[in-house]
């Protein structure tokens, strides 16, 4: 792997797992040639189901989260509107240690559905970067490449006719180093050629055996190798559906045209069946905008994903779609199962270990779990009694008046018979008797 190293991702945190993912990469596709079989396709297929397979456990307990969010929900509304409109300090650390309360009940963490998201985003995106980028993970793809390459940089004009590609655009930077001025093969140079030689068209690769006849040989036998390794049911692993499509109609091959198609709307089909099969936010009565808002988003981008899908499939190398299907399969499968699994567990007995759980951590700082409950219990206490006593304090005058003569005519009306209410009754009655 050392010789392939400047052609690797070398972005902050991505770059070290994509590595590591290259890894497993170059053990598969080295697997598959000892058993006679060096196909990207097939490795791109098995890479993606020892990927998600290692990434289950992070799968489950998010889905765990989910489920235990949907039952909590309801909780922790009716806490915000208990709460709603008031601003002062008091009712906000109230309001927060009765969520507080409500997460520990249940003993999750705020963040722990993000926590699983932040752990498992680097992974996707490194996914991504090495199955665009094969030959900079696998040595054995990297070095179909040669002859040709070497070859190739020893010719005048060579890197002019290069840059000319398409594909070289996003490595214009390297074209400008010093060891392309001077012509000299560094391991640098040597790279960043099969980097741009990798996203090759077939016409491409076509016109540089017509540009450089002396180099035709060794252009075809490069183009063989990678054939061999990239061909997947009829389709070229490094072609786009759309250029596929485009080549199989100028040749009138109307099957191989089905099966370029295929890719994309397989694609959006399988990401659709993920979608619905993932767990669907429940529909909110509570009012709560908040809520509502994340429901509309969640929705919409449940629409948009499977259009996406295809869009994309249809203009990225079909094996970056065969990734996105492989992908959806696995993870619809995976799915299936631990809703299966969720739909059986006792979420009670889930709630009572996770609250044990968090009470032994917080025995071990030295906090006692009740009395943080208590003090949530306290609090609440605190501001209903701050509540009514800040809502007397604002009424006017008027209200005053009228809020004392409600109480008075109640005391009049109901005093009890030889209570000292019925007593002043009778004087206040004498009184007004005396006074006509």
């Amino acid at each position: 792997m050392s010789g392939i190293l400047l052609t690797q991702n070398s972005t902050f945190i991505i770059g070290p797992v994509a590595k590591l993912l290259g890894y497993i990469m170059e053990g598969i596709f080295w697997v598959l040639d000892k058993i006679g079989i060096p196909n990207v396709g097939l490795s791109i297929i098995l890479f993606t189901i020892v990927i998600y397979l290692l990434m289950m456990p992070l799968t489950i307990k998010q889905q765990k989260f989910s489920k235990l969010s949907a039952k909590m929900n309801p909780e922790l509304q009716a806490i915000q509107n208990k709460y709603k409109g008031k601003k002062d300090n008091e009712s906000m650390m109230a309001m927060n240690q009765e969520t507080q309360a409500v997460y520990a009940k249940y003993g999750v963490s705020p963040s722990g559905s993000c926590l699983q998201l932040l752990i498992q985003m680097p992974i996707l995106f490194a996914l991504y970067r090495v199955i665009y980028a094969m030959p900079a993970y696998v040595g054995k793809i990297k070095d179909a490449f040669f002859p040709l390459v070497d070859k190739l940089i020893t010719v005048d004009v060579n890197a002019e006719f290069i840059q000319s590609f398409s594909a070289a655009a996003q490595f214009a930077k390297q074209f400008t180093n010093s060891s392309f001025i001077a012509g000299t093969a560094t391991d640098y140079v040597r790279n960043t050629y099969v980097d741009v030689l990798n996203k090759l068209s077939s016409a491409e690769w076509t016109s540089i055996a017509e540009k450089f006849p002396d180099l035709s040989v060794d252009v075809n036998n490069t183009v063989g190798l990678l054939d061999k390794y990239n061909y997947f049911f009829g389709l070229n692993m490094a072609d786009s559906p759309a250029f596929a499509v485009s080549k199989a109609m100028d040749a009138g091959s109307w099957l191989l045209v089905i099966g370029a198609l295929l890719i994309p709307i397989l694609s959006g089909i399988t990401q659709w069946i993920n979608v619905k099969l993932m767990p669907q936010p429940e529909a909110n009565n509570n009012n709560n905008d908040q809520q509502s808002t994340m429901a509309q988003s969640m929705k919409m981008m449940n629409m948009t994903m499977p259009i996406m899908s295809i869009i994309f499939c249809f203009t990225l190398p079909s094996g970056m779609g065969l990734y996105w299907i492989a992908g959806a399969v696995v993870r619809t499968i995976q799915q299936i199962i631990i809703n299966k699994h969720i739909d059986k567990m006792d979420l009670d007995e889930v709630i009572k270990k996770n609250v044990e759980k968090r009470n032994k951590k917080l025995e071990k700082a030295g906090i006692d779990p009740q009395k943080l409950n208590n003090y949530a219990t306290m609090s609440t206490r605190n501001v209903n009694t701050a509540s009514k006593a800040s809502a007397k304090s604002s009424m006017t005058q008027e209200e005053r008046d009228a809020a004392m003569k409600k109480a008075t005519e109640y005391y009049n009306n109901n005093a009890k018979p030889g209570s000292i209410a019925a007593k002043a009754n009778m004087v206040k009655k004498y009184n007004e008797n005396n006074n006509k």
